[in-house]
């Protein structure tokens, strides 16, 4: 093919190669279900396939994207498929996913006001959707959109350490549970805090973080002469769904002056559920909330967001005044978020977000999430009922842990961990559903996230049964 300095098509090669592209889209959210949810492939497999030099000479566009779909694009799990319920699924629609396609073929730069008014303007609209939702004010309230909850955490955590300790945090302790997400970790590690530095709290057996014991960590550091500044809740844990005592918790840090920030990056979207001001009672005294779009408000990967009290606060810790971008700045009112977080140079991801929420309406989200929740609840009775499982822990925020353990064959422990370990991989193995395991109480359990919309009771039934299979053919 000869050279193509400009990087162009013609107008009818780029309609014919977008159809084909959309098509290709469609077909996937259409079909995703008939195929198997799971693709495993060795790094020799994959070099076989795509190792070469980086070519001299291009080839025809239709060429390319047809390799691209049969040894890319379906070689992969499908993390939207109804029988994947390990991890945290990816259940995205198909107006967001469009969404994206224009935000990334109009190639907008979602930093400044100055060359996207548009844009910064959806941001702050979509920003007081959520700000209202967790009930934050939304005159001073402010926040930022990230690529997902891990960055949303670490700039938490930078704004935290700024608003509390300003440039010295060597006396600076952080609490946090067992069960913290352990981005939260990796972020406290990546701004400078030493192991010494951070606390974790044990949990109860609801797997929620002590007060008792968190109170006396606290009175403790203080006594030393330490400086505890911030407390990281959870509002849907990734293991089990469980949410912290979040009352109690920003009781303690108003009395301790501590930053109190809550990792609702999984469940905070089921504020919108029927019961979920009860379940994340106590969010809206947080200084500071993670909320992942791209899990409970279906919305396709990269986007997840940081919510604050107050927006200087993020202001005030992120903004730099290079001499480049001194012609470009506007009135306080036209926020340039590159202002109120790490990134520069920005993606417009509040489109997807706000495209979907018009389309579809908040009605629908609320009901694809009480619909999750249910879903979750009505597979804990099923289980119950069976003399084959035992619950660990219970159905939570779309969540539930369970191990194969038939009252017929009283194992030992050791063996109980093996053999549901075996089921969970003859489950992958067969590639009808994406079923792994977790350590709950120093046992291995299976567990199942039920957040996608689209997964029925009978795709669950049908993989419980295909497990119970596998255990008495293990067991015999």
């Amino acid at each position: 093919m000869k050279s193509n300095p400009t990087l162009t098509l013609s107008e009818e090669e780029m309609k014919a190669y977008g159809y084909k592209v959309v098509d290709t889209i469609v077909e996937h959210f259409k079909n995703q279900h008939k195929k198997d949810p799971v693709f495993n492939a060795s790094r020799q497999e994959m070099d076989s396939i795509f190792l070469e030099q980086a070519p001299e000479q291009g080839k025809d566009s239709s060429e390319v994207l047809d390799f691209v779909v049969e040894n890319v694009l379906e070689a992969t799990d499908i993390l939207s498929h109804p029988k994947s319920y390990s991890f945290v699924p990816g259940p995205s629609n198909y107006i967001s996913a469009m969404a994206d396609t224009l935000a990334t073929g109009f190639n907008i730069f979602s930093g400044g006001w100055v060359n996207a008014p548009a844009a910064a303007e959806l941001e702050i609209v979509t920003i007081n959707w959520l700000l209202k939702l967790f009930k934050f004010p939304t005159k001073k309230g402010g926040g930022i959109f990230t690529s997902g909850g891990s960055m949303a955490n670490l700039t938490a955590l930078v704004t935290a350490r700024r608003q509390k300790c300003g440039d010295d945090f060597s006396k600076a302790v952080i609490y946090l549970s067992d069960q913290t997400h352990s981005s939260n970790i990796k972020a406290i590690r990546t701004i400078g805090f030493r192991k010494e530095q951070i606390r974790i709290i044990p949990t109860d057996i609801e797997f929620k973080l002590s007060i008792n014991k968190l109170k006396n960590v606290i009175a403790k550091d203080r006594l030393e002469g330490l400086q505890p500044f911030c407390l990281i809740g959870t509002a849907g844990a990734t293991n089990t769904g469980t949410v912290d005592p979040l009352v109690a918790m920003s009781k303690i840090c108003k009395e301790e002056d501590i930053w109190f920030h809550v990792d609702a990056a999984y469940g905070g979207a089921s504020i919108l559920a029927k019961n979920g001001h009860q379940l994340l009672k106590g969010i809206q005294k947080a200084d500071s909330i993670t909320v992942d779009p791209h899990k409970w408000f279906f919305q396709p990967y990269e986007m997840g967001c940081l919510l604050v009290r107050n927006h200087k606060w993020l202001s005030k810790t992120f903004t730099e005044k290079p001499e480049y971008l001194r012609d470009i700045e506007g009135n306080t009112s036209e926020i340039n978020f590159y202002d109120h977080g790490i990134q520069l140079t920005r993606r417009f991801r509040a489109l997807k977000f706000y495209m979907s929420i018009k389309t579809f309406g908040l009605q629908s989200f609320r009901e694809a999430i009480d619909y999750s929740i249910n879903l979750a609840e009505k597979t804990e009775s099923y289980l119950r009922k069976s003399s084959n499982w035992e619950i660990v822990s219970p159905a939570t925020l779309g969540i539930i842990n369970f191990r194969f353990n038939p009252i017929t064959k009283q194992l030992p422990e050791k063996e109980l961990d093996e053999l549901n370990q075996k089921i969970s991989q003859e489950i992958i193995n067969s590639k009808e559903a994406m079923l792994v395991t977790t350590v709950l109480q120093k046992q291995i359990v299976l567990r199942m996230c039920l957040i996608n919309p689209r997964t029925t009771f009978k795709d669950v039934k049908q993989t419980l049964e295909k497990c119970v299979a596998f255990g008495k053919e293990l067991t015999k």
